[in-house]
């Protein structure tokens, strides 16, 4: 059989059309033993191979083949299952994946927002169990700061001086710190600070609003509020938790054929994107 060639398989009454190449990603495997009629389990009927097995779950299987990557929905369960039709494939690499199910089990990916009023002046603390999601939030948010007379501050046009952008503090690589609102410095001069939170391209320096703003962000990033409550009534300290599922960094089986070979079988875990 032509490597290129169709091949039709009924698997527990689902249909699936496939390349003879891709059954033979792993030679050793019955999927490829069946195409040289090797196997009494596939029984060939009027041109399709048939065999009494889940479809749904070879849905999984055959994505596999194709791909070497194994992706599984992040609501999946069914881990012993899967593994047990692995395993009934020939499909040892896969199987023996199967059986670390910690690494193919989505996380969840806990942060804290901390926001305290102080008069004119609003603090954000921002902490998260993932560093990189903690990263990218870093990346977009800038703040600007402003410098004027306490006498031209309310005139009409209080960008008299173009506003500079702050680095934003970070403690460490899971949580990052900045303020907007104004006060104060030496003499007269009235600084402030505003806050922009990409793609919004407003600068706001009320720190409700930044706020708002932010909370607004992290829920169209997949994140869901799961409780609010004052963690210092004195210092009007208010905590916002989230949580979301974290898809895991991505595997990759990675199969080196060399000729008279079967092919050799590795692990490879691929890189979590960016902000993921």
């Amino acid at each position: 059989m032509s490597n290129r060639e169709m091949v039709v398989l009924s698997v527990g009454g689902v249909k699936f059309v496939t390349l003879a190449s891709t059954l033979l990603q792993f030679p050793e495997s019955r999927l490829a033993q069946m195409l040289n009629n090797d196997d009494r389990e596939f029984k060939l009927v009027n041109g399709e191979f048939f065999v009494d097995r889940d479809g749904t779950l070879f849905s999984y299987i055959i994505d596999f083949l194709r791909t070497l990557q194994i992706s599984l929905p992040t609501d999946f369960s069914d881990y012993q299952r899967l593994q047990r039709e692995a395993e009934f494939y020939g499909l040892s690499p896969l199987s023996s994946l199967l059986k670390q199910e910690h690494l193919l089990k989505p996380r969840l990916e806990i942060l804290e927002v901390r926001f305290s009023l102080q008069e004119m002046q609003a603090f954000f603390r921002i902490f998260g169990s993932c560093s990189t999601t903690v990263e990218t939030l870093a990346e977009q948010i800038t703040v600007f700061s402003g410098q004027q007379s306490g006498q031209s501050w309310n005139s009409l046009f209080p960008f008299q001086k173009p506003l500079v952008p702050l680095p934003l503090e970070r403690p460490s690589h899971h949580d990052v710190v900045f303020q907007c609102g104004t006060d104060y410095s030496a003499g007269d001069q009235l600084v402030a600070r505003y806050v922009s939170i990409k793609p919004d391209n407003r600068k706001l320096i009320n720190g409700t609003n930044v706020l708002g703003l932010l909370l607004d962000t992290l829920l169209k990033d997949g994140f869901r509020l799961i409780s609010t409550r004052t963690v210092s009534s004195e210092e009007k300290v208010e905590c916002y938790s989230f949580e979301r599922m974290q898809k895991p960094a991505g595997i990759t089986i990675m199969v080196n054929q060399t000729p008279g070979s079967s092919g050799i079988a590795q692990v490879k875990r691929s890189q979590v994107q960016k902000g993921k």
